[in-house]
This record gives C-alpha cells, structure tokens and sequence, in this order.
C-alpha cells in the first residue's frame, strides 16, 4: 500500500523538516496544505490570502517533497462551499480556482474539499437543507468546469455531519453535479455512522480519488486514530484492494510522536485483510 500522511500533522516543521520527516520514516506521499511555519496558508472550511504565494514558490515548495522521493498526490483547499453569503461563497469559488491554477502548474491532480458548514450550526438543518444541497450542487458544478479547464479533479470528503452524510447521498450528489472531474476522498471514518464497510464501496467504487485513513466511534463527533475507532479495518481493506488497490491512503490525525505506530496499525490491518470476508 502506498501510505501517506497529511501535511498538516507537522504544523511546528518547515515544509523542508517535514519532507524528511516523511523520507526518513518510509513515507513516499503526502497530502499538502500550505500548513507548514514557511507556508501558513491552512485555514479549515474558509480561505487565506494568497497573494503571497507566487508560482515560483509554489513550485519550491512542492519541489521540497518530490527532491526526498515524496509524491504530492493532492494539494488541499477544503473551503465552504456551502455559505449561504453569496459573496463569501463568491470568494471561496475564487480561492479555489487559484488553487487549481498552482496545482495545475505543479502537476498535482486533486484537490481536496469537505460540503463546508456555518461554524456553530455544522450538520444537517431541516430549514435550509435542500437550500444547501442546491448551493453545494451549483458550487461543485462551478468547479468542474474550472477543474477541466485546469486538467485536474476536485475530490470531496463527505461526512456524516454535513449535508452529504452517507456513501449513496454522495453517489446521488455526484450523478446530479454530472462531472467525472468531481470524485471521492473516501474518509471511511466520516461516513460510518451511516454507510457500512462495504456500502462506501458499493456506492463509490467508481468516483474515489484517494483515501483518508483515521478511525471513529461511531457514536463520536470527532474521529480518532485508526484502530481506536469502530471501522473493521481489515474488511475495509480487503475491499481496498479488491477494488481500488494502489489508491494513495493517507493518514490523518497523527503527529510526529504516533505516525510511525499507526502506520504500523495500517500494516497489520493490511495483512488480516488477506483473511476477511467481502460480499
């Protein structure tokens, strides 16, 4: 398996420290997300400005990895693309395509994104939900046309706790928008609650980019690290390589101190995987 990690889970390295970090450690892949001390441009469900970060320093940054054997397989945005400000959600579809613009320039294929939410009211609200769904269809309709334009794929984290809570709500989702430039970062943590192993991949086998690995209870707002959660990993694997073996897994919510053991968690998952039951 090809097994990642997020950048974010460095934000006290510089993205030099962080890439040897990752060589040093096995690591061959990352999620990046200008989260690093030389690029602090990771701001969740929302935009930063990057009027500072100019091709020639998105190209060093990315540059850092790929010199230490690192594949850049995605470079994350995760922005609201659901508020209902007409102009915010204006701005966020611009930062967007901005982002597009430096991973097109860079050769990195997916970028990233969560539905977004209203900070304090996250999950589903009865009184705008089909008025969210509606945004979220136009936005992610926006952003297929820019992600043609740029020859690159705009991949979405479904979640439990927003306005595409399950693997067959975003299979509907993506059959509305219409667009093979918009596909599934699978976290499998954000949907078990309400998709099972084997659903997520009943319904999204086609459209998954890439992988999210951490883990949830399933009664958890919050996820954890894998193997702390309620996910059957070595089912959940088996059906990794049945249907989507070489697929980039990178993980989450881990540190420096912990990456290496919840690698090691994967690893081992992996090799029971040999032994689960698929439907």
């Amino acid at each position: 398996m090809d097994i990642g990690v997020v950048t974010r889970s460095f934000p006290e390295l510089t993205n030099a420290q962080t890439a040897d970090f990752l060589a040093e450690n096995g690591f061959m892949s990352t999620e990046l997300c200008f989260s690093q001390t030389d690029s602090k441009f990771w701001v969740y469900n929302g935009r930063s400005d990057l009027s500072t970060m100019t091709d020639d320093r998105s190209r060093k940054i990315v540059e850092t990895y790929r010199s230490r054997g690192i594949d850049v397989v995605a470079l994350g945005v995760f922005t609201n693309l659901i508020d209902p400000d007409s102009a915010e959600r204006a701005a966020n579809l611009a930062y967007y395509d901005r982002m597009m613009e430096i991973a097109a320039l860079n050769g990195i294929p997916c970028l990233p994104t969560e539905c977004g939410f209203i900070p304090g009211r996250r999950g589903i609200d009865a009184a705008r939900y089909e008025e969210a769904f509606e945004i979220l269809v136009d936005s992610l309709g926006r952003l297929a046309k820019k992600a043609e334009h740029y020859d690159v794929v705009v991949a979405l984290e479904a979640c439990v706790l927003d306005v595409v809570p399950s693997a067959k709500r975003a299979a509907d989702l993506l059959a509305q928008v219409g667009s093979d430039r918009i596909r599934i970062l699978l976290d499998p943590a954000n949907l078990i609650a309400n998709s099972s192993e084997d659903d997520m991949y009943r319904y999204l086998t086609p459209h998954i980019a890439y992988f999210h690995g951490k883990d949830r209870k399933l009664n958890d707002a919050r996820g954890r690290l894998v193997g702390d959660g309620d996910i059957d990993w070595p089912l959940f694997l088996s059906l990794y390589h049945r249907h989507t073996a070489g697929k980039p897994f990178i993980l989450e919510y881990v540190d420096a101190t912990n990456v290496c053991d919840i690698r090691d968690r994967v690893l081992l998952a992996n090799r029971a995987s040999r032994k689960a039951k698929t439907s």
